[in-house]
Order: structure tokens, then sequence, then C-alpha cells
């Protein structure tokens, strides 16, 4: 859930454990999961702690996280060699995914598309584009502008602004209002859920 597109170094997230850290994988991914429609070789960009990659390795599943921050990299490492999973963390910008030289079948991000710039969101889903074969899949949470209050850097995201940004290279499948559990609220965060296909 990091980016150096954030005015705060990544690391900064890390000092103590973020709320979104919920030491499991989202509600909506999890179902996804179990639904079986993360599929094939995976990348989570911002992969933070690791939840959700580790999620996909217990599946079975090839699965790289990506993430600015450092110390939630090796967290991550952590996790996997405790659980004795396997799978691979990388220090990435999620902006420049072509640099890893590979491709994958599905992407998630959970909390990494909200916290970018108007100048950054095309950057980063052109970014998601060159490491997704035609037919592969996105899968996105972040937060809603149905959230009431601030959230300092993290920007609310319309509906229309997600459309928008994937608008010709992509075909969104769904947009459907979804919650982000947190630690410091039962209630957790509403959220989007967007599926979208690489066309």
């Amino acid at each position: 859930m990091t980016s150096s597109a954030a005015p705060h170094g990544p690391e900064d997230l890390y000092a103590g454990p973020p709320p979104w850290d919920i030491g499991r994988p989202q509600p909506a991914f999890l179902a996804l999961a179990t639904a079986g429609a993360i599929r094939g070789r995976v990348l989570d960009a911002g992969c933070g702690t690791g939840e959700h990659v580790l999620m996909c390795a217990g599946l079975g599943l090839d699965a790289i996280g990506v993430d600015l921050a450092s110390r939630a990299l090796r967290a991550a490492e952590g996790k996997a060699s405790d659980r004795g999973l396997s799978a691979r963390f990388l220090h990435q910008d999620a902006r420049r995914l072509a640099d890893l030289g590979e491709t994958f079948d599905t992407v998630l991000d959970c909390g990494l598309f909200h916290i970018f710039s108007d100048e950054d969101r095309p950057v980063y889903a052109g970014s998601l584009r060159s490491v997704l074969r035609p037919g592969s899949r996105y899968f996105m949470l972040c937060f809603s502008d149905r959230q009431p209050g601030e959230w300092g850097r993290v920007r609310k995201v319309t509906q229309d602004e997600i459309t928008a940004t994937f608008a010709g290279s992509w075909r969104v499948d769904s947009v459907e209002a979804a919650t982000i559990d947190i630690t410091t609220d039962p209630d957790g965060i509403r959220a989007w859920l967007a599926v979208l296909t690489r066309i």
C-alpha cells in the first residue's frame, strides 16, 4: 500500500503497524480467491507485509509482491518463512513494472491506486498493462468517495475516476461497493472493488 508518489517516504508508513495491516487477507480478495478468480502467475502491487501474496502462495500459485517499503518487504519475507510458503518480495516501483521483465495472469492492488496523483494514475495503468497479457485480470480495492472524513494522503476515488483511468486498454468488468478492513475501526473503510480485464 505504498509508493514513492506519496509525500512522505514509504518507510514512514511502516514505522509502526499501519491500520490496514490486519494480519490476514482482505475479505474481498479472500472471496475472489475462494471463487477461483485469482489464477496463474500473480503480482501484488504495493504488497505491504505480504498477506495477499501469501494467500496466493498458499493456494499453490506463483506469487510475487512488490513495494517500496523495505521494512514491509522484510516483514513479508519473515511471514513467508514462518508459514513455510514460497513467494518472492521485490523492492520495485509499481509505476515501472516493465522493469521486472515478467508477465502475469492476475494483478492485485489493495490500497495503492488511491494514493497516486492524477499524473501518476495513467502511468500506473500503463505499467500494469505492460505486465499483463490480453485477457489477464486486475483486481483493485481502493478508498471510495462514499467514505466520510479526511484520510491524509489517501485520495477518495469515484467510480468515474476508475473507469476514466483505465479507458481504452481495459474492459471494466465491475466496480462494486466493498470494505477495506482496518485495525482501528470495526466497520472498516468504504471502498470500491474494481475488476478489470486487459484487452
